[in-house]
């Protein structure tokens, strides 16, 4: 269930007998901006906070970013992660069949064979450069009472826009749409694309901030569903799954749309830095991405967990995406991070390929 995600620094400096903060990360998709300035301080000056628990439904926490979203408070459900909410959602929902719109995150699929169920999938095209196709999706949804769509999705980075999308939800209303909208801050006026604001009673939106405010540590994310929705979840939320710290970050980290707005910024302009390097590169080949990470298919000889290797040899982590169903193993993911990291990984491809 956890072997093959990214961002194993750990187990990567066992092999290579060095510190984990001796390697380049280009593998885990957290913001390449770090944490907003002021989280630390804000932190270290409640420190002294864990000594009590934690508030045990989150409420200040809730009240705060449902504000932030110009939702209600009883339209939101704090948790350890989107992860928590993932694997809580067959049992409390009782789901019986999902799709899964792919290639995408294993833990959908790992969350519902937990449960024993065993999903379908709806795999995008490659020589449609990995954009979800809502005609093929609305032709598999036959029998199916869930479905789970990563919008942007990861590893691809494609983007369903939030208007098409809302409207496709709202045309099978005895369908189930589970939206994870983990990565959509990434993207420039991401209000506009999200689906949070959308009181549809078929419709369930997660979102995180780990990614956005590169606080994966910290285990912190939302579900955002109407009160009736949020209702059935009750029974099976455990209490105090966030922890004191985490519910004080989050209550400072909705205050950071500025900063926000400029990691989307950044990623637009270095994204086009960081291709423009490998230009000329023609065994690596990048999909459209709308996000900080882009997907690539290796072309020749070399196979992704290859050149995962290569890489490794010089302390540089890569996504090597070959266990994600409907990819191979000629898929690599690469996420940006500061300049000077991207132009060191580029190179360094450049070098090995």
């Amino acid at each position: 269930m956890i072997k093959g995600h990214g961002g194993n620094i750990y187990e990567m400096a066992k092999t290579l007998r060095c510190s984990p903060w001796d390697i380049l990360d280009m593998s885990s998709n957290v913001s390449p901006l770090g944490m907003p300035p002021g989280l630390k301080v804000t932190l270290e000056k409640r420190w002294g906070e864990i000594t009590s628990l934690p508030e045990v439904d989150n409420e200040s926490l809730r009240v705060s970013f449902a504000a932030s979203m110009g939702l209600e408070a009883n339209q939101v459900v704090a948790g350890n992660g989107t992860t928590e909410f993932i694997y809580m959602i067959p049992k409390a929902l009782k789901v019986k069949q999902v799709l899964i719109v792919g290639p995408t995150y294993s833990d959908y699929a790992d969350a519902c064979r937990a449960f024993g169920i065993e999903p379908i999938f709806c795999l995008a095209r490659e020589e449609a450069d990995f954009q979800p196709g809502l005609d093929e999706i609305s032709s598999r949804l036959a029998d199916v009472d869930t479905v789970f769509i990563c919008n942007p999705n990861n590893p691809t980075g494609q983007l369903i826009p939030g208007q098409s999308l809302k409207l496709f939800i709202e045309t099978y209303p005895g369908v189930r749409f589970v939206v994870d909208e983990s990565y959509l801050p990434f993207v420039p006026n991401w209000e506009a694309e999200s689906l949070a604001s959308v009181a549809a009673e078929n419709l369930i939106v997660l979102q995180s901030f780990s990614k956005i405010f590169a606080v994966p540590g910290l285990r912190l994310g939302f579900l955002i569903a109407t009160p009736e929705i949020i209702n059935t979840f009750g029974p099976f939320k455990q209490p105090w799954t966030v922890n004191r710290l985490a519910q004080i970050a989050g209550s400072f980290l909705v205050t950071q749309s500025a900063f926000v707005w400029e990691v989307a910024k950044f990623v637009q302009k270095e994204r086009k830095t960081f291709l423009g390097y490998l230009e000329g590169v023609n065994s690596l080949c990048p999909f459209p991405s709308y996000v900080h990470y882009i997907l690539f298919k290796l072309k020749g000889t070399l196979t992704a967990p290859e050149l995962f290797r290569l890489m490794a040899e010089h302390k540089i982590l890569i996504r090597d995406c070959s266990n994600f169903h409907g990819l191979s193993d000629r898929f690599v993911r690469i996420a940006l991070k500061t300049s000077e990291a991207n132009k060191r990984c580029s190179d360094m491809l450049k070098k090995v390929l």
